[in-house]
């Protein structure tokens, strides 16, 4: 167990280039709260409550 918390983390072993900006990050985590998607019969609505 301790040898998974000695390791570096995510960020310091991803390329720079590759790694997400965290106005994307929070972009997408504020859609994602924002979006509903709702069963109804066999039909699926999606709903962006703003």
């Amino acid at each position: 167990m301790a040898k998974l918390y000695s390791e570096t983390s995510r960020r310091e072993r991803v390329n720079k280039n590759l790694a997400p900006k965290d106005e994307t990050i929070k972009f997408l985590l504020d859609y994602s709260k924002a979006l509903s998607v709702i069963d109804y019969n066999k039909m699926k609505f999606e709903a962006l409550l703003n």
